[in-house]
């Protein structure tokens, strides 16, 4: 140990690595250098300046060296390092502590070659079996945390011992509700038309008059204000829409109908199993963490053609969140019925886990008993704790907003959209990742967000006059990627090699026979139907991560599967 302060920050248009600790300062420069390397493709600015120094990375590319603009930050001053997320967690930001040194990095794939050893981490598999995605702030790896969105980490260090005292975290904001709310219908529209109409000026303010933008239009509500704000603004919209053919559920229709309400251009992307399997490797390697909703390649392949024609993105996420869309109705529902039927109750926690239908509660079934063993002491539902706070507010709809904000939103939905985007080297905004609009959502009442059966109804009401009546009044569908149909007849060879029993029961996590357990219904009640190819995704996607990204071996396959036959001879495989 030196006891001399070292630390050096990396940056480059859509990535930032970095460290600072007591060691030895060449070693420190020299493993950067390896880091850099290894990270090819980008154009690296080494800031090492011994002045105080911020860092920050923003997702929609605006220029801003203060961290109450960025997305993701790092401040250096004196003996601490601070680093930083935003509430919506657009951009991710990882840490890890190697004796007296905090390295620190946008992306974990730039702290693999840092760290000694990439074991995986055995709770952040649990979660993400949960949730498709690893809750923060765990990371797959172990010892590799995750900065929780709305937080700051400081750390001070100590010259004279050359050492590095344990963080110190911040609360930068907290999702709540407002003491005094709205109840007038005509106050409410008036105030939302001017935030919206506020939040995409602020959003383009930085753009030339004659710069294309992109919107992914799916023809769904949210993507659709998007789009007509832009064009209200006067920018020049390109749009793209995903096209599923025969297989999906159609939505290309009603973007096809927005498109031409507003006279811009629609771009669609056809997606096939074909092109979803050649675009399976690339989307992993982009996402850098396991994701395992099933829209992403598809979103992947959106970007991969909008890149071709444009710099900047825009998308529709956030208006979920942020005006309690449909997902919120078996929730409140759930509710009441405990409120009159208390006995025999799952706790809400337990119930707001079922919304993501996942693998919690089949633990047994889909783990090999090592991993039992190591996950009984844990319980999922301690990873909504903070996000379901009963104490940040009176009404149930708000403290769902919170939540979703805080989960699906911030640990799922942003960041993967920013992975993808900057895979591409876009820059990707959105609108309803606007904090003054996003606070003052928590002002609105209850009845104003959700009217009877009518979900988002403020927000309906206040873009009705921009949009066709059948955009804006349509019930919500969702993106129906069709996973169970592929994986069932177009994918079905290839689960036998991705979710091989050998090379599962070599790894030791899952049971060698899941895959045929849910192909063949015998997983659980509730895993039918679309659920199979969901859970079949899940898997798939963890898998061709850690062999994609953390590159652990694959191992040798077996053929004692039924994948090597066709799915119609198959079904009396399974032992009953």
């Amino acid at each position: 140990m030196t006891g001399i302060l070292s630390f050096s920050v990396a940056t480059c248009p859509h990535q930032l690595v970095g460290y600072w600790g007591y060691d030895h300062p060449q070693e420190l420069a020299n493993l950067l250098t390896v880091v850099l390397n290894q990270a090819s493709g980008n154009e690296w600015n080494l800031k090492s300046s011994p002045q105080d120094l911020v860092a920050t990375l923003c997702a929609g590319g605006f220029n801003s060296s203060s961290p109450t603009n960025g997305d993701a930050w790092v401040k250096i001053n004196q003996n601490h390092l601070i680093l930083g997320r935003e509430a919506f967690g657009r951009v991710p930001f990882y840490c890890v502590q190697i004796e007296q040194v905090i390295w620190f990095a946008s992306r974990l794939q730039l702290l693999l070659p840092v760290v000694a050893s990439t074991e995986v981490s055995i709770p952040a598999l649990y979660g993400y079996s949960c949730f498709s995605y690893v809750p923060t702030p765990l990371t797959p790896i172990t010892n590799i945390l995750a900065i929780t969105a709305g937080t700051e980490q400081t750390w001070q260090g100590d010259a004279a011992s050359g050492t590095i005292a344990s963080p110190q975290t911040h609360q930068l904001l907290e999702w709540c509700e407002q003491r005094e709310q709205i109840y007038d219908e005509t106050e409410a529209i008036s105030e939302l038309q001017l935030l919206l109409q506020a939040g995409i000026e602020h959003q383009i303010r930085d753009l030339d008059e004659q710069q294309p933008v992109g919107v992914f239009l799916s023809g769904g509500l949210d993507s659709s204000i998007v789009a007509a704000l832009l064009v209200k603004a006067g920018v020049k919209v390109r749009a793209y829409t995903l096209d599923f053919g025969e297989s999906g559920i159609p939505e290309y229709p009603y973007a096809e109908q927005v498109a031409h309400w507003l006279d811009i251009p629609l771009v669609k992307v056809e997606v096939t199993p074909k092109g979803i399997q050649q675009a399976l490797l690339p989307t992993v390697e982009a996402l850098d963490l396991p994701f395992g909703d099933g829209v992403t390649v598809p979103l992947f392949l959106l970007n991969q053609v909008a890149s071709q024609e444009t710099k900047i993105i825009f998308n529709g996420e956030g208006g979920d969140q942020l005006f309690a869309g449909w997902t919120n109705k078996p929730l409140i529902a759930a509710s009441v019925y405990q409120t009159e039927h208390p006995l025999g109750k799952e706790s809400f926690e337990q119930q707001y886990l079922r919304t993501f239908h996942r693998l919690w509660g089949y633990e047994e079934q889909v783990f090999q008993p090592a991993v039992v063993a190591q996950i009984q002491a844990l319980q999922a539902q301690d990873w909504l704790h903070s996000a379901l706070d009963a104490t940040s507010a009176t009404s149930l709809l708000h403290r769902l907003r919170r939540a979703t904000l805080m989960l699906k939103g911030a640990q799922n939905i942003h960041p993967r959209a920013t992975n993808l985007a900057f895979a591409h080297k876009l820059r990707v905004r959105s609108l309803f990742c606007d904090l003054s609009l996003a606070q003052w959502t928590f002002r609105l009442s209850g009845e104003l967000c959700l009217q009877g059966s009518c979900e988002k109804y403020i927000l309906k009401r206040a873009v009705e006059s921009w949009l066709p009546p059948e955009i804006v009044w349509r019930n919500k569908r969702g993106m129906g990627v069709p996973l169970t149909s592929w994986c069932l007849h177009n994918w079905w060879r290839n689960l036998g090699v991705w979710l091989n029993p050998a090379i599962l029961q070599t790894e030791g996590r899952w049971q060698p026979k899941l895959a045929e357990q849910i192909v063949f219904g015998k997983l659980g009640g509730a895993i039918q139907g679309r659920r199979i190819g969901e859970i079949l995704w899940l898997l798939i996607m963890w898998q061709l991560w850690r062999s994609q990204v953390l590159g652990e071996p694959v191992g040798k396959q077996t053929w004692n599967h039924p994948f090597w036959l066709p799915y119609r001879y198959c079904k009396g495989w399974v032992q009953k």
